[in-house]
């Protein structure tokens, strides 16, 4: 069982969700929101609720009051569950939130990531004996629950989900006695969704089973709204063009000024926006250059490299849009790397992720012999279509 391990314990950067809010709004990275402002106001709340939390946990007091939580509810601060449509700012409030969370032991995960990483952990967990369970863990338990759940508190006391959605009938049935065992123990939650709880799992098979966990997530967080009119993905995506060629400066300046304008940084403060790292089972994936859910990539760097399906759902679940340079004509000297740009592709196509790129033909030339050219025609289909206002309006279905 190896999740949740001390080393992503997160530094505390000394702000708070408020003062960070306003600052954005006078560098005009953010434009005024009233709708924005009511969680930013929440939050803040919240990260007032949280400072000395981790010290008091900590003590031999907290800890014994963590450990019998449930009849301790009260001295826990709330989390808080926000929904509403896609393109309202959930995700990057609740950033503004974590990143200056007086917590030392914290984590931002998205929720399919998170679920993975307990399904792994599950399984190692019932494949492993007794007698190495109490050495490794301190219990020889056949529940794998208790013990991961132990895990979790002690490495990150605060957990933010992004994408928090529930589709598959086994996370249903973990969710309810982990989040259970989760706020027992003291952990705060900051969820991000596109449903309101009472809308989770809806026409799931064996739903009435879960119904309890959502009884419990409207009980033990904070339920808000955001639901602003403004879909500010898609109004920053008006008059941008997202597929280019053939290469060339022009594609590359017209690709870059895209980046500035869907990151809001067209008159603000650059110096920010930098390289980026994501950890995919024990990979480093460098991502060049990111900020706000966009993420710039080179072709050669994505699929060149040997990468598959798993760093590719990363980068899909991690950000909302991804920009490509430099695909060139595709043929049977480089099939490896055609075959990844299609599971590339069709990872980002899956997930409505939003795509721009420039190449060095249309998408109809781009792979005209070789091996796997008659599958590649799906890739070709799904790149025209990427290019629609259907598909630039849909939300990131993660």
């Amino acid at each position: 069982m190896t999740v949740f391990s001390n080393d992503r314990v997160v530094p505390i950067i000394l702000s708070d969700p408020l003062s960070e809010y306003t600052r954005m709004l006078d560098a005009g990275e953010l434009r005024p929101d009233d709708h924005q402002r009511k969680i930013i106001l929440q939050l803040q709340k919240l990260n007032d609720d949280l400072i000395g939390y981790e010290e008091r946990a900590s003590k031999k007091e907290g800890l014994l009051s963590r450990w019998f939580g449930k009849a301790n509810q009260d001295v826990f601060p709330k989390g808080l569950y926000v929904h509403g449509d896609v393109g309202r700012g959930k995700s990057m409030i609740m950033d503004l939130f974590f990143e200056s969370a007086p917590v030392q032991s914290k984590r931002r995960v998205h929720f399919h990531a998170f679920m993975l990483e307990i399904h792994r952990a599950m399984h190692d967990w019932r494949y492993m004996d007794k007698v190495s369970r109490k050495k490794t863990h301190g219990t020889d338990a056949d529940d794998p629950i208790p013990p991961l759940a132990d895990k979790i508190a002690k490495s990150s006391l605060l957990l933010c989900f992004d994408e928090f959605q529930v589709s598959d009938v086994t996370d249903a049935m973990i969710l309810g006695r982990l989040f259970s065992a989760l706020f027992d123990l003291g952990v705060i939650m900051v969820l991000t969704s596109n449903r309101p709880p009472d809308d989770l799992y809806i026409g799931g098979l064996n739903r009435e089973l879960f119904v309890p966990t959502i009884d419990m997530i409207n009980e033990r967080l904070e339920v808000a709204s955001l639901n602003g009119p403004t879909d500010y993905r898609l109004e920053r995506m008006k008059g941008i063009k997202v597929y280019y060629h053939p290469l060339s400066d022009e594609a590359t300046k017209s690709l870059s000024k895209a980046f500035w304008q869907m990151t809001d940084h067209e008159v603000a403060d650059r110096s920010k926006v930098g390289p980026q790292e994501l950890e995919v089972q024990g990979r480093t994936i460098h991502v060049p250059v990111a900020d706000k859910g966009v993420a710039v990539f080179s072709f050669k760097k994505l699929c060149g490299a040997a990468l598959g399906a798993a760093d590719y759902l990363e980068i899909a679940w991690h950000y909302h849009t991804v920009i490509m340079v430099g695909i060139p004509c595709l043929g049977p000297e480089n099939r490896n790397e055609a075959k990844r740009f299609v599971t590339f592709i069709d990872v980002l196509y899956e997930n409505n992720v939003k795509f721009l790129c420039c190449a060095a033909v249309a998408p109809n030339d781009l792979y005209e012999e070789g091996h796997g050219h008659f599958e590649f025609q799906r890739t070709v289909s799904r790149l025209i279509e990427m290019q629609s206002q259907e598909y630039l309006a849909k939300g990131h279905a993660v």
